[in-house]
């Protein structure tokens, strides 16, 4: 069984069913269209898919021309000060639609407004603005739409202290062969560079029945590539009665029917367990792909990092992984210039690198996180930061162009993603193993696996010629 107080209860939904019921009889015959940006994160894409089942429900159709939308919502990421700057740049140019129609419905969700000096800010200085909410109450949106076609009184709501999950809200996924299924939402982690636990509350899982029920709802429709989604989905369901584990969850998806593959998004080495790697590996539906923040190779800066690992401890999970998933390939987040990185901590995070032989990383450049413990830190000088970042970029090019060119001549199967913008005969694809591939082709395969025979490799993809009829 679940943890009722987990999820939000059916009283409560009951009520925003008579919102949305309300909305659609304001909105009737009226042809309205809704536009939803989004910024951040796969959790962020994934809660922009329920945002837009939402509007289908009340009457929207979705539009991708904001000029054209009775209602904008955006949809925002709180990860760096770059990307809260700009959503308000964003939010800043919808002021001249109201102004030339004061009917238009504008809302604001995400990370962003979770935080309270910037819910004030959005209230404050963005008076065009006519609800603003955070992670949690994506439930309610029907309510703050009501409100605001009433013209009520402006809505600016931050997250409770226990965030709750809503089951059953419509999805309008954007693919019709790539989906994401979050399983938990927040983070009790509390990295000391990572403003997510703050923004996304603590850690809550989702029912593993609604889980398998969404999954095979997917495998039904023919779905192809399937992400499971947590700020660390090692830890799915430490707080559900019974506390069953990722590796259970997997074990129960495995017995699903259909040909599809089984990603996971993200995995912290923290609880990188033996099960849930035996999990893994005897999972017929498993994407030959593991995604491994490692963040740093310096013991010292993995504890300033409170990251609750060391090397020894991450070095021996890709081992593991290694001998138990054959052929799988890894990828990595790695941050450059941590406050009181030296270049000793540097070089083992170098030494890391060339040891584990990443196929690609992604590398970023300490940003400081105001509200974060790292914020306070002594920083590393910008130009330090910036000449390391070009190392490390410079060695994962070799070793991911070396690893890459091994592939030359070989046969993969791929999920095909679509068209190139540039040319309409090239398609882009990507192995079980996250490489991407690029091919040639006369007709259309979006959204089926094929068969490609690798010509030749680059640092950041592989090319080939199909081998159609199979």
């Amino acid at each position: 069984m679940e943890n009722t107080n987990n999820f939000v209860s059916s009283s409560e939904l009951a009520l925003q069913e008579q919102f949305k019921r309300g909305i659609r009889e304001i909105n009737k015959n009226k042809n309205l269209s809704a536009f939803v940006f989004t910024l951040g994160c796969q959790q962020n894409e994934a809660d922009s898919e329920r945002i837009r089942g939402v509007l289908r429900e009340v009457g929207y159709s979705i539009t991708e021309k904001e000029e054209e939308a009775d209602l904008l919502m955006v949809n925002t990421c709180a990860i760096r000060e770059h990307a809260e700057r700009r959503a308000l740049s964003i939010i800043g140019r919808f002021k001249h639609y109201k102004a030339k129609n004061p009917d238009i419905v504008i809302g604001v969700c995400g990370c962003m407004p979770a935080q309270a000096h910037r819910s004030e800010q959005l209230k404050r200085s963005y008076h065009y603005v006519d609800f603003a909410f955070g992670t949690s109450m994506l439930h309610r949106l029907p309510e703050f739409i009501f409100g605001a076609l009433n013209k009520g009184k402006r809505r600016f709501l931050l997250d409770s202290e226990k965030p709750q999950i809503a089951e059953g809200l419509k999805i309008e996924r954007e693919s019709t062969y790539k989906a994401w299924v979050s399983i938990m939402y927040g983070c009790n982690n509390f990295c000391t560079y990572c403003i997510v636990p703050y923004v996304r509350g603590r850690e809550r899982s989702r029912n593993m029945a609604e889980i398998l029920a969404e999954v095979q709802g997917l495998a039904d429709r023919g779905y192809r590539d399937i992400t499971l989604l947590g700020q660390n989905v090692n830890s799915y369901g430490k707080d559900l009665e019974g506390k069953p584990t990722i590796a259970d969850l997997l074990n129960e998806i495995s017995k699903i029917d259909g040909d599809f593959m089984i990603h996971l998004m993200t995995s912290h080495p923290r609880d990188a367990s033996s099960e849930m790697i035996d999990a893994l590996a005897s999972n017929r539906h498993l994407a030959y792909h593991f995604h491994l923040p490692l963040q740093s190779g310096s013991d010292k800066i993995l504890k300033k990092m409170n990251r609750h690992y060391d090397k020894a401890r991450y070095l021996s999970i890709v081992e593991e992984l290694r001998s138990k998933i054959k052929g799988v390939t890894f990828t990595t987040d790695i941050i450059v210039g941590f406050p009181g990185e030296t270049e000793e901590d540097f070089l083992e995070t170098m030494d890391i690198v060339k040891s584990v032989r990443f196929d690609s990383i992604f590398s970023f450049i300490y940003s400081p996180r105001k509200g974060t413990p790292a914020y306070d830190m002594e920083q590393v000088p910008d130009e330090i930061k910036h000449e390391r970042y070009d190392r490390l970029c410079n060695l994962q090019n070799e070793i991911s162009n070396e690893i890459n060119n091994t592939y030359v001549g070989k046969t993969v199967r791929v999920l095909v993603d679509g068209k190139s913008k540039n040319n309409e005969n090239v398609y882009s694809s990507r192995t079980d193993g996250n490489k991407i591939v690029h091919f040639e082709c006369a007709r259309d395969y979006t959204g089926t696996f094929q068969n490609v025979k690798i010509t030749r490799a680059d640092t950041f993809a592989l090319y080939g010629e199909i081998i159609e009829n199979n």
